[in-house]
């Protein structure tokens, strides 16, 4: 029988110190895998860094997370006990020092120090270029640089004469303009709209604010008979999610979730059909007139600003909160690019026919992203260990349709919905049938062969023990 694991173990580079890159960079280390993770900024987080100096957090003053902390921890590093339900972006920061310092992953990070370009060896292997101008050869690459960070923006016909920005640089009222006594406009309808269009129709400041949505939204609440909502929320991986979803969409009429209740457009897809918005307060600044709604814009005309449903206004500014691309600098981009946010990735991870590059992270996991990153970490840790194997590349691809089909199959055709998928679905099929099946092809065929295909990185330790 082959051996399964290799006599060297690979070099691993990491590319972010984000929730994807530390739970790599955990798992990696508990493995005795040797790897360097790679951040531009000076700390950890990525965007759950307030203000993060690489300029690509997504974090406001304001902003609490929207999935509730019973969902959103570590299974191996529970958030605290006295975190409340919904915590603060500051205590979710705190929570990623405590988890990277409770398993001595800072010393393993290069802060400050980037990677600029990657480019794949002839034969396999990567060399890296990093922001210090050193190149460095690493047997494996992982992905995990985000994808709340690139702003993607929605144009219409004219000119508009305000000013404007993207949600991803809304900090608060005074930044990075002062909106107080000013006609706003907000484009988009997710959560961060929710959120910016809630704090700034505030009275006290005096703006009008108005919200216009393409496709609508279905609000769901975040606290259901004084708990968090999400609570109740679990899918049955044994149960076809057709039948789940046929449940959820009959259920919701008692989630008060129905746009239309709040003078929103109705929506043009069924519950669970597109990402639901989660809000408690944004119901009740439009019951209370504080905020009023709009369909799609049709055209810009000078300050004037023309919906679809015929009706125009005059504005000051407007924020576009109208999602994000999916990026990766440092390839070139026909290597590895993501046009229209499609990129097609073996089990949300492996780009078939490049067995040494693994990507983290990118999905829009329901209804919880920490444990997500967490469960693909181990499968990244078994991988680089030589304990699970690809199968062929024709199986990939056909897996990778099932999986679109299963996940995607059924939602709204817009760039945020081309890598959603359930959470709860995802990691039992990863826990109980990928890993096993990899394990059983790394037992029959030998593991993966990563290791001694590059040059050793020299300023690459190897953890401790």
């Amino acid at each position: 029988m082959p051996q399964v694991t290799p006599s060297a173990p690979p070099t691993v580079a990491v590319i972010g110190a984000g929730i994807s890159g530390l739970t790599t960079s955990k798992m990696l280390a508990d493995y005795g895998i040797p790897f360097t993770t790679f951040e531009v900024s000076d700390r950890v987080g990525g965007n759950w860094a307030f203000e993060n100096p690489n300029g690509m957090s997504s974090a406001y003053r304001s902003l609490h997370i929207d999935t509730s902390k019973h969902q959103l921890s570590f299974k191996d590093f529970p958030m605290p006990q006295d975190y409340p339900d919904f915590p603060h972006h500051t205590l979710i920061k705190a929570y990623l020092d405590d988890y990277c310092d409770a398993f001595d992953l800072r010393e393993r990070i290069e802060f400050g120090n980037g990677v600029e370009h990657a480019a794949r060896l002839d034969g396999g292997g990567w060399e890296i270029r990093d922001q210090a101008g050193a190149t460095r050869h690493f047997d494996l690459l992982v992905v995990g640089n985000g994808h709340h960070w690139d702003p993607r923006m929605a144009t219409f016909p004219g000119e508009f004469t305000g000013e404007s920005f993207h949600s991803h640089h809304y900090v608060d009222p005074w930044a990075p303009l002062e909106l107080m006594g000013k006609r706003i406009l907000v484009i988009g309808l997710g959560n961060s709209a929710a959120d910016i269009v809630v704090e700034l129709s505030q009275r006290a400041l005096r703006n009008e604010v108005t919200v216009s949505t393409r496709s609508s939204a279905w609000i769901v609440p975040k606290l259901i008979n004084g708990k968090a909502a999400d609570m109740s929320y679990r899918t049955i991986p044994q149960v076809p999610l057709a039948w789940q979803r046929k449940m959820a969409q009959w259920g919701q009429r008692f989630t008060a979730s129905d746009p239309t209740l709040y003078g929103l457009p109705a929506p043009n897809h069924k519950f669970f059909e597109a990402h639901p918005t989660q809000s408690g307060e944004l119901p009740l600044r439009l019951k209370s007139g504080d905020v009023t709604p709009k369909p799609n814009v049709v055209r810009f005309e000078g300050p004037t600003v023309h919906f679809e449903d015929g009706t125009h206004g005059d504005f000051d500014v407007i924020v576009y909160a109208t999602g994000y691309n999916l990026t990766f600098p440092f390839f070139d981009p026909d290597f590895i690019s993501a046009p229209d946010n499609k990129i097609d990735l073996y089990k949300r991870m492996f780009k078939p026919g490049i067995d040494d590059l693994l990507f983290v992270g990118f999905a829009q996991a329901t209804p919880t992203l920490f444990p997500f990153v967490e469960a693909q970490a181990r499968l990244v840790g078994a991988y680089a260990a030589g304990h699970y194997r690809l199968p062929d590349i024709a199986t990939q691809h056909e897996v990778i349709a099932a999986d679109h089909r299963k996940y995607m199959g059924h939602m709204l055709d817009r760039p945020r919905h081309t890598h959603q998928l359930d959470y709860f679905v995802y990691e039992h099929d990863l826990r109980t049938r990928e890993i096993p099946r990899g394990r059983d092809r790394a037992q029959r065929l030998g593991a993966p062969p990563l290791s001694g295909r590059a040059p050793r990185a020299l300023d690459t330790a190897a953890p401790s023990a």
